[in-house]
């Protein structure tokens, strides 16, 4: 009986050991340090993962941007970066009601919405009948997560959406405002596809500002990152990713001569860093192709330090400020320790020239142009901060912002796992690309991929879109003038680009107005046949811009009366955007 006894508690013992080294067993790497790598390095601990998360960087947030406060959504908006916001316990603070729409700055001059409509009415209507034309673009799109659902709509991603605001023939101020707009949130009109505009106009389409804007996360995105950093237990900075090597029995990751196994690894990078990074097996040449063909916006982030707030003389400049004059998108907003601080947002082709240009002689740049709006600015300013997301070689670029045809070739290629790899990422996010809800959202995602494939799941590989009839773009005007005459003058927008070469679809009959979406799967209006649609402007959201971009890709978008926040702060993106809490930025 005593033997007996024993042998039975010996055999318990041995179980209980058993289960409890196999929970032990289950490991996992997560490449990279951004937003979306932290939360998903973050759920597989919580669900009893071994975790060790590799960042090549000696910094930790990736693309989180550099305000002292972020715009975030509400509940509605953006449900996941609240609840991380709750669970932390972040500090957020109501907005104010006077800088929840944008306001513009207007050869030197601001304005406000209700300023612009009063003062300006030609500009205030030519941007009124923008956000009309972009709404019933948007509005063609059923389902947002099935963007080119039929060859009318497929047509669209054939098309740049600089063609199609040339049908607009917006009046030049309108026009320059538009093109600041739709740079800050993507890339370059003349480089972006104009079906991923509207499928991001779409997406936002009946959002309120008050919901996107509904209050600041102070500290800005970085303090949600630090947040995610205090929970995790292993993480190792300054090391670059050199290769991935998979098997049947697990995953290798090589950090120079050194070598991680685990089970499986999630990939939180940036296309452009994922470039750089060997796999065995290789990648098949859908997935080659995405990695060094899709665009990405580009962005420069100049934080200019003041003693005071020296605008106020001339006006209450708060929140978003749209510029025709060159300085890109401008984020007013109080330091944390006293004082003012000024985000200007270079995207686009400003952004690209600037790279010739030293951190000083830029930041000098746009001191001056300010100063000649301001002429207190010299002597209250007290330093600057610069971050060039797209020369950085762990980013490679600001966020997400497919151009012409790459819809039809890449739309959703990185949301389902390779073998033993998951990816995340604001690039991998089909609804909220460029913003933190997107950054967080892929962790998240990614982290369940692998519990999945932990249990036995299978993936299907990602289906080649078959290619439809393209329609012809035409090309865009070429540039002229110095470069700071050019940056700074507006004079690039003034150009007409060259006609279209083959007909732009024109907008189908409305259908019955959409549910707001909300970062699940979006809510889609009833489906209605499209009929032909008219090509027309920018990135804003319908009624919400879609904004990059970050309170970070933050990080969401409409017209310019209602952008996302995702490029204000580059981790801004989730909030407007189809843009903007910018994260992004946040990746």
């Amino acid at each position: 009986m005593s033997a007996g006894w024993l042998r039975a508690c010996a055999l318990v013992m041995l179980g209980l050991f058993s289960v409890s080294a196999l929970a032990k067993d289950k490991t996992a790497i997560v490449i990279g340090g951004g937003l979306s790598g932290l939360t998903a390095a973050y759920e597989l601990q919580n669900k009893g993962w071994q975790v060790t998360l590799l960042e090549a960087k000696s910094s930790l947030g990736g693309r989180s941007g550099m305000a002292t406060s972020e715009w975030i959504g509400n509940d509605k908006t953006q449900p996941v970066l609240n609840k991380y916001v709750s669970t932390f316990k972040l500090g957020t603070t109501p907005a104010p009601e006077f800088v929840r729409t944008p306001g513009y700055l207007i050869d030197g001059v601001y304005y406000s919405a209700a300023d612009l409509a009063t003062k300006d009415p030609t500009t205030a209507e030519a941007l009124k009948r923008y956000e009309k034309t972009l709404d019933d673009l948007a509005r063609s799109i059923e389902d947002p997560q099935n963007p080119s659902a039929n060859s009318t709509l497929h047509a669209l991603d054939q098309i740049n959406v600089s063609n199609w605001l040339d049908r607009l023939t917006l009046p030049a101020t309108a026009r320059q405002l538009v093109n600041q707009q739709i740079r800050t949130r993507y890339d370059e009109p003349s480089r972006l596809s104009l079906l991923y505009f509207a499928q991001q106009s779409r997406v936002y389409r009946g959002v309120s500002d008050r919901d996107l804007r509904a209050s600041r996360l102070l500290g800005g995105s970085p303090v949600l990152a630090q947040a995610f950093v205090k929970q995790l237990k292993t993480i190792k900075t300054s090391a670059p990713v050199s290769a991935i090597i998979q098997d049947k029995d697990g995953v290798t990751v090589k950090v120079g001569s050194v070598g991680y196994q685990a089970d499986y690894v999630v990939v939180a990078v940036p296309l452009r860093a994922l470039n750089k990074i060997q796999m065995t097996p290789a990648l098949d040449a859908q997935h080659l192709a995405a990695i060094k063909g899709t665009n990405y916006g580009w962005r420069d982030q100049i934080l200019l330090k003041f003693k005071t707030p020296v605008w106020e003389s001339k006006a209450r400049m708060s929140g978003e400020i749209y510029s025709n004059t060159g300085l890109g998108m401008l984020w007013v907003e109080p330091a944390l320790k006293g004082g003012a601080n000024v985000v200007i947002n270079l995207s686009g082709d400003n952004a690209r020239v600037m790279q010739a240009f030293g951190d000083k002689q830029m930041a000098d740049q746009v001191l001056i142009r300010l100063h000649a709006f301001y002429p207190q600015a010299r002597g209250s300013f007290t330093g600057y901060e610069i971050r060039r997301y797209s020369t950085d070689p762990s980013m490679g670029g600001a966020y997400l912002a497919f151009g012409p045809g790459q819809i039809s070739k890449y739309w959703r290629l990185w949301e389902r796992p390779i073998q033993r790899v998951a990816f995340a990422g604001e690039h991998t996010d089909t609804l909220y690309p460029g913003t933190l809800e997107g950054a967080l959202r892929t962790g998240q995602r990614a982290a369940s991929q692998v519990e999945d494939l932990a249990a036995g799941k299978s993936f299907e590989p990602a289906k080649i879109v078959p290619a439809a009839t393209a329609v012809a773009a035409g090309a865009v005007a070429a540039k002229k003038g110095n470069f700071f005459s050019n940056l700074f003058g507006g004079s690039d927008d003034d150009k007409k680009p060259e006609p279209v070469k083959a007909s732009v679809p024109v907008t189908p009959p409305a259908p019955a107005p959409a549910p707001v979406p909300t970062p699940a799967p979006a809510a889609v209006e009833a489906p209605k046949p499209a009929a032909p649609v008219k090509a027309e402007p920018v990135k804003k959201a319908p009624a919400k811009a879609p904004a990059k971009k970050p309170a970070a890709k933050t990080e969401a978008k409409k017209a310019p009366a209602k952008a996302p926040t995702k490029k204000a702060e580059l981790a801004k993106k989730p909030a407007t955007k189809p843009a903007a809490t910018t994260e992004t930025k946040a990746q």
